[in-house]
């Protein structure tokens, strides 16, 4: 059995109110009291439950987050960032997967709430505006990451995603691309969907343009790579001229696909590729990837910082920051008149 918090006062010759000073407070007690009840807890092997105590205060020093895709480095890096800022305030950070699936997404939210975390920062998959307001009758805060709040009920800290899609599609436009394929799924993904509106829009406004969208059940390497295995099979003249996937690992799924032994298909020159996020590996790719960057530790820091705010004043006003996407243009979709446009952009 367990030693427990009067099993130490005991030992020690204290009160249990001095026991929890010293692990709470100790600056309230003296130097030998400290040092008798650390000598208690060492003989016993006496190991607090920080859960049953943060319970009993009402809300736990931790922050969950829960992300789309853990695999994806965009979402590691935006964890990361949100870490380092809670850290400051001496808050912990617990990183759950949804992995594009409701359930999952569901289960990590009950678990934040049996919890009772300080606060949930979530990238949600579909509509989870009802579900994060009965987290905010219980007292526990929440902030969504990369994607808006649609009535702005809840604070959110985004990049302008439609006018990432249309970014990329002005930039494929620009280098003479007419026949341009989109590339991305599942559509409950708002992100997804919101840069097929900025890439639909983009090229709408050039009548000799055409937008082929292709949608995939993931967003990952292995979708990307089917996508681009089905390009490869049509004839020379059915194939697109450009592909905008809707983050980078499509787009390296796409590339596998093109450069894979037997299909030929040279990329820029016959395909144009770009992908969204800008993660490491994109600068790394064999044929390096254009991108459209997102400052992702900075979401995540952000996210805290309005988090730890709100939950110190629920009475604030929801806010919404929307952070602009920018152009990183690699060989993925350089031109003959200028074949190293990577060294000036990124």
């Amino acid at each position: 059995m367990s030693a427990s918090v009067k099993d130490v006062a005991a030992l020690a010759g204290v009160s249990v109110g001095t026991v929890s000073n010293v692990m709470n407070r100790p600056e309230k007690v003296s130097i030998a009291v400290a040092n008798r009840v650390q000598a208690a807890i060492d003989e016993l092997g006496f190991v607090r439950n920080d859960a049953a105590r943060q319970l009993r205060a009402g809300r736990s020093s931790t922050i969950g987050l829960v992300v789309l895709d853990v695999r994806n480095p965009f979402f590691t890096d935006l964890a990361r960032g949100a870490e380092d800022r809670a850290a400051v305030d001496g808050f912990s950070v617990i990183l759950g997967n949804s992995d594009e699936k409701a359930d999952r997404e569901a289960t990590y939210l009950d678990l934040f709430e049996v919890q009772r975390m300080h606060g949930v920062l979530i990238s949600p998959f579909g509509d989870i505006t009802r579900r994060l307001r009965q987290l905010r009758d219980r007292g526990i805060p929440a902030v969504l990451v990369d994607r808006t709040s649609a009535d702005a009920s809840f604070s959110s800290v985004s990049v302008d995603d439609v006018a990432g899609g249309a970014l990329a599609i002005e930039h494929l436009l620009s280098i003479g691309r007419r026949r341009i394929a989109f590339i991305g799924g599942p559509m409950q993904i708002q992100q997804v969907t919101d840069r097929l509106e900025g890439a639909r829009t983009a090229v709408s406004a050039h009548p000799d343009a055409s937008l082929e969208v292709i949608t995939l059940d993931a967003l990952s390497v292995i979708a990307g790579r089917a996508a681009g295995t089905g390009l490869v099979t049509r004839a020379p003249a059915q194939r697109p001229d450009a592909v905008f996937a809707a983050n980078d690992l499509v787009a390296m799924g796409v590339l596998q696909a093109l450069m894979m032994q037997g299909a030929d298909v040279r990329v820029p020159h016959e395909i144009a590729l770009i992908g969204y996020d800008d993660i490491d590996f994109a600068s790394a790719a064999v044929v390096p990837l254009s991108s459209i960057r997102q400052p992702s530790a900075l979401i995540g820091q952000t996210a805290v910082e309005i988090l730890l705010e709100e939950a110190a004043d629920p009475t604030l006003v929801p806010r919404q920051v929307v952070f602009q996407p920018e152009l990183v243009v690699r060989e993925s979709t350089a031109t003959r008149t200028s074949p190293v446009l990577a060294a000036s952009t990124g």
